[in-house]
C-alpha cells in the first residue's frame, strides 16, 4: 500500500507572490490550567512515558511539527539576525559609544527643547495626570527644592505601603531601605557639591531580576538560581547607569526566568497592574513596568525576549523601548547568549526612554565586529525639521492582521492614533502584506526555548527541574521536546520572515500594530498559589511583538488611550534594522497627539510632588 506523502514543500521566498497572500490568524490550542488541574497536569507531562506522548499531541494539534518537521524549508538557516545595509537616518544626533555615558546623556539632552519648569510644575488642568520626568527631578535637585535623599524615604515608604496593601503589589523581589539610603546620600552629597554625575545623578530607577545588579543576587525570580551564578559585577547596563550617578531601588519582579508573559509568580508573588489591582502586568518584565506606572521611579531596566518589555508596558500604560538586537551590550543578563534577547528601557515617557536609551546603548565588541551597526543616534526635537521628517515619513499598516485583536476597542483606538499622526502632521499610511505570519510564533518559540533551556540543562539534570515553578515545568518540558532539525527548521523559517518584512520596508518606513491582542487579563485567584498556564492568553499577548524578537528588530509601544474598564492600550512601531531613532521621533508625536487620553492609575505615588512640600 502506498503511504500517503505528508511533506509540504514551501516554493523559495523569492518566488512568493506576497500580493496573493492571505492572512493567515494563528489557532493556538491548549488547556487552561490554574491550581490542582495545574498541578495534576505538570504530574503527567513528567512521568514517562505519558509525558512525551502529551507534548508531542500538543504540538501537532498547534501545528508545530507541520511546520518544523513535515515541511522543506529551501531557505538556508539564519542563526542570528542578518540584516542589509541601511541608510543613516534624516534629523538625529549621533551618540560616540566610546563617550563615557554621562556624555552619551548629555547628546540625549541636546535633542530635546529647553526644560520649562512652569510647563511641569504648573499642570494645565486639561491634562489631569503628567508622570515627572527625569529633568523634573534634576530641577528640583539643582535648585534645592529636595534632595535624593528626601526622595528615597518617599520610596522607602510607598514600596513599604505596597507590601501592606490588601492585595499586595509584588513589585520587588529584593529592597534594602539601608542599600538605597547609602546610593541617595552619596548622590545628594554630589549635588550639594556641585558635582552631579550627569542630569541622572540621583534618579532611582529598578532593575528586571534577570540583570545583575550588585549588591543584590540575581535569581531570576526563582528560589534557587542565585545559589549556582553568583553575581560577581554589575551588568554591562547597570555598569553604565551607575557610573551617571543612578540610584537603584532593587530588583523588579518578574515571570520566573522570564517564561512567561502574564508575570504570575508563586515564588515572589504576582506583581499587580496599577491600573486594576486584579489584572496582570504583563511579563515577564512585570515589576519594573508596574514601578513606572505607579510612579515610584521615571524609568526601569528590563529585558525583551518575546515582548517582555512592550507587553507589560503596554498593559500598564507606560512606553517601552525593545533596541534592535546588537544595540546593547547584554553581558550579565541571564540570556546573554541568546539571539532574541535585549536589555531595554521602561519609562513615562518618550524622553525619559531617550535618556536612559541613550546611556546604555553600544554593542558588545563581539556584536560590533559580526554586524558593524550603525552608530546609536536620537531624534533631535530641537530643529524645525522634525515636522518636515515626519511629512515623509511612511508607515505600513497590515489591515487584517491590525484588526485580529480579541476586543475591537484596541485596534479602533490605534486607528484613532493613526487616524491623529496624519492629519496633524502628513505621515502616509499604507497598506502592506507580511506572508506566513502565522510560521512565526512557532519559530519564536523554538528558537527562544531551545536558547533558554540550553543554560540550564546542568542544574536540570542535576535535580533542579521540581524547584521551578509549574507553568515554567511545563514550558521547558516544551522546549526540551524541540530536537536540532527542529531549532535548524526555525532558523530557515527566520530567513523567510527577515525577507518578507525587508520587502515590506522598500515601501514603508515603519510598520504599526497594536502591542498587544487583549488588555490586561483577570489574574484567577486560584493562580495565586501554584500558577497559571494559558497559551492562548500568551499568544494574544504576543501576537504583534514576534518581529522584533525572532528579526531582532527595534520596535515601541505608546500608550494611546483605555478600553472601557479602564485598561491601558498601546500602539507598536517596528523599525527599520537600527532605525531606533526614527521610531523614536514618531512615538513622540504619537505620545503628544494622544496625551489627554491618559488616565492616572488607581495605584500611583506622587513621589516628587510630595519630597518637595
Amino acid at each position: 500500500m502506498e503511504m500517503r506523502r505528508r511533506t509540504r514543500v514551501m516554493i523559495p521566498v523569492e518566488e512568493v507572490d506576497i500580493s496573493a497572500v492571505k492572512y493567515q490568524p494563528q489557532l493556538i490550542e491548549a488547556p487552561h490550567l490554574t491550581g490542582f488541574w495545574l498541578r495534576c497536569f505538570v504530574w503527567f507531562i513528567e512521568l514517562w512515558p505519558f509525558g512525551p506522548l502529551i507534548i508531542s499531541f500538543l504540538k501537532r494539534k498547534n501545528k508545530y511539527d507541520q511546520v518544523l518537521k513535515e515541511t522543506v524549508i529551501p531557505e538556508r538557516p539564519m542563526f542570528r539576525p542578518e540584516y542589509p545595509p541601511q541608510d543613516k537616518e534624516p534629523g538625529v544626533i549621533f551618540i560616540d559609544d566610546n563617550d563615557h555615558p554621562s556624555i552619551r546623556a548629555e547628546s540625549a539632552l541636546r535633542c530635546f527643547p529647553p526644560y520649562d519648569a512652569c510647563k511641569h510644575y504648573n499642570i494645565d488642568s486639561k491634562y489631569p495626570f503628567l508622570y515627572w520626568t527625569i529633568r523634573d527631578y534634576a530641577h528640583a535637585y539643582r535648585s534645592g527644592i529636595t534632595t535624593p535623599s528626601i526622595v528615597a524615604e518617599y520610596i522607602i515608604d510607598a514600596v513599604d505601603d505596597c507590601n501592606k496593601m490588601e492585595l499586595c503589589m509584588s513589585l520587588l523581589i529584593y529592597f534594602d531601605a539601608n542599600e538605597v539610603r547609602k546610593q541617595a546620600s552619596q548622590s545628594t552629597q554630589r549635588i550639594t557639591n556641585g558635582e552631579p554625575l550627569s542630569i541622572l545623578d540621583g534618579i532611582f530607577m529598578s532593575i528586571k531580576d534577570d540583570i545583575d545588579c550588585k549588591p543584590y543576587p540575581t535569581k531570576g525570580a526563582t528560589t534557587w538560581y542565585h545559589k549556582v551564578r553568583p553575581v560577581k559585577e554589575d551588568a554591562a547596563c547597570v555598569s553604565k547607569l551607575r557610573s551617571c550617578g543612578v540610584v537603584f531601588i532593587g530588583k523588579a519582579n518578574m515571570h520566573e526566568l522570564g517564561i512567561g508573559t502574564t508575570g504570575n509568580n508563586p515564588n515572589y508573588g504576582t506583581t499587580r497592574n496599577p491600573h486594576a489591582v486584579e489584572r496582570y502586568t504583563g511579563g515577564s518584565s512585570s515589576g519594573p513596568s508596574a514601578i513606572v506606572a505607579c510612579g515610584l521611579c521615571p524609568a526601569s531596566i528590563g529585558t525583551d525576549g518575546g515582548g517582555s518589555v512592550r507587553i507589560p508596558s503596554s498593559l500598564c500604560g507606560v512606553v517601552g523601548l525593545k533596541t534592535n538586537y546588537g544595540r546593547t551590550n547584554i553581558k550579565g543578563v541571564l540570556c546573554d547568549n541568546g539571539t532574541v534577547e535585549v536589555v531595554s528601557p521602561i519609562a513615562a515617557t518618550i524622553e525619559d526612554v531617550m535618556l536612559v536609551y541613550a546611556v546604555i546603548s553600544g554593542a558588545s565588541p563581539a556584536d560590533k565586529i559580526c554586524y558593524n551597526p550603525l552608530p546609536p543616534c536620537l531624534p533631535n526635537f530641537s530643529k524645525t525639521c522634525t515636522l518636515d521628517i515626519l511629512r515623509t515619513l511612511r508607515l505600513g499598516k497590515y489591515t487584517e492582521w491590525f484588526n485580529d485583536v480579541r476586543f475591537s476597542e484596541i485596534s479602533n483606538k490605534c486607528d484613532h492614533a493613526l487616524d491623529l499622526l496624519s492629519s496633524t502632521h502628513g505621515c502616509q499610511i499604507s497598506e502592506i502584506i507580511l506572508p506566513e505570519l502565522q510560521d512565526m510564533p512557532i519559530a519564536h518559540l523554538a528558537s527562544i526555548g531551545v536558547e533558554a533551556f540550553c543554560p540550564l540543562n546542568p542544574e536540570i539534570n542535576d535535580g533542579k527541574f521540581s524547584e521551578f515553578t509549574h507553568d515554567t515545568r511545563i514550558s521547558l518540558a516544551l522546549f526540551q521536546s524541540f530536537s536540532g532539525s527542529e531549532y535548524v527548521s526555525a532558523q530557515r523559517l527566520r530567513r523567510r520572515a527577515m525577507y518578507y518584512h525587508m520587502e515590506a520596508f522598500k515601501k514603508v518606513d515603519i510598520i504599526v500594530t497594536p502591542t498587544t491582542g487583549i488588555t490586561a487579563p483577570i489574574i484567577p485567584p486560584s493562580s495565586l498559589k501554584l500558577g497559571e498556564s494559558n497559551y492562548v492568553v500568551s499568544g494574544y499577548l504576543m501576537k504583534f511583538i514576534l518581529a522584533g524578537n525572532l528579526l531582532g528588530l527595534p520596535a515601541i509601544t505608546i500608550p494611546v488611550g483605555h478600553d472601557k474598564e479602564g485598561l491601558p492600550i498601546g500602539i507598536q512601531l517596528i523599525g527599520r534594522p537600527w532605525g531606533e531613532a526614527t521610531i523614536l521621533r514618531v512615538a513622540s508625536a504619537i505620545e503628544k497627539l494622544c496625551l489627554s487620553s491618559r488616565k492616572r492609575p488607581g495605584v500611583f505615588f506622587d513621589v516628587l510632588s510630595s519630597a518637595c512640600k
